[in-house]
């Protein structure tokens, strides 16, 4: 597939990058910051501004496409990775404005180019828990798609108005357009850097529900949306399959969790569900701390 990400030179964006280039995908990147990849390019572009991104959504993806002399082919899909990535980097309105207008600006320049897909960065953090003043616990565990998404900030706030953002613009137009609720992304080098201190103070993790997504998963996660195809307007919790401490999850309910009440039957072995994704598109997470370091 011919496809346009957004956001591909960030933490989270480079990894999904490079696993779609090994699927065999041709990739242009939008970004403000260059991909350092060979087979890669960067349009250098202001998603916030509609002109800018309407530009990128309609040129050349690489060099080899001008050999064929048959004009700009269209993307196939657009995978939309770029925002303002986390609360406290900007002001807050700023935050606020940048991924809002941005996504606005993405979706609506896909459709009007003829594209049938869009894929979407939501986040863990519309769920209220992750930038919480002070502590707020999940409604009920494990969190599912259906919990409910008030949070506090503007960074969140932000990402639940894309979330309906894309649900009208795929209410209008029937293509798919697929949200995914990325929790907390680790690189494979963050396992030794940063997870022995989540073993010795599991209250670290707390914000992020104990929860983690490796980078290269994501990328599959990506993958797997774009094999499937009639969806409509979905949104997925994107995790890995166990919490990122050292404790089982009854450990965890006795220390955090006593009075929150289960969704399930069975303790689940981790609190943020990625079950909907697993049944719908075939999502099934490859990689674990547990590779790198012992509990």
């Amino acid at each position: 597939m011919r496809i346009l990400f957004t956001g591909g030179s960030g933490k989270a964006g480079k990894h999904s990058v490079a696993y779609l280039l090994e699927q065999g995908h041709s990739v242009l990147n939008l970004d403000q910051v260059n991909l350092d990849h060979p087979k890669v390019l960067t349009r250098f572009a202001d998603i916030t501004d509609a002109g800018q991104v309407f530009d990128v959504m309609g040129s050349y993806a690489n060099y080899d496409e001008l050999a064929q002399g048959a004009g700009v082919p269209k993307f196939d899909a657009v995978v939309h990775f770029a925002a303002v990535p986390r609360l406290l980097m900007t002001s807050d309105n700023e935050c606020y404005r940048v991924n809002t207008l941005g996504t606005y600006n993405v979706i609506d320049a896909a459709i009007k180019m003829g594209v049938r897909k869009v894929i979407f960065a939501s986040s863990e953090t519309t769920y209220g828990i992750c930038f919480a003043d002070g502590e707020v616990k999940p409604d009920y565990l494990p969190i599912d798609e259906e919990h409910p998404t008030i949070p506090e900030d503007s960074y969140a706030m932000s990402k639940v108005v894309n979330e309906a953002t894309a649900q009208s613009f795929q209410r209008r137009t029937g293509i798919d357009i697929y949200g995914l609720r990325i929790n907390n992304v680790i690189e494979p080098h963050e396992y030794v850097e940063i997870f022995p201190a989540f073993m010795k103070n599991p209250d670290l993790r707390r914000r992020n529900i104990f929860s983690y997504i490796d980078a290269r998963d994501l990328g599959q996660m990506v993958q797997k949306c774009l094999q499937t195809d009639g969806l409509g307007y979905q949104v997925f919790n994107v995790s890995n399959d166990d919490h990122s401490v050292g404790l089982t999850s009854e450990e965890l309910i006795k220390t955090y969790y006593q009075h929150v009440p289960l969704k399930t039957n069975d303790i689940p072995k981790s609190f943020y569900s990625n079950e909907k994704a697993k049944r719908l598109l075939g999502f099934k997470p490859e990689y674990s701390w547990r590779d790198y370091i012992k509990p």
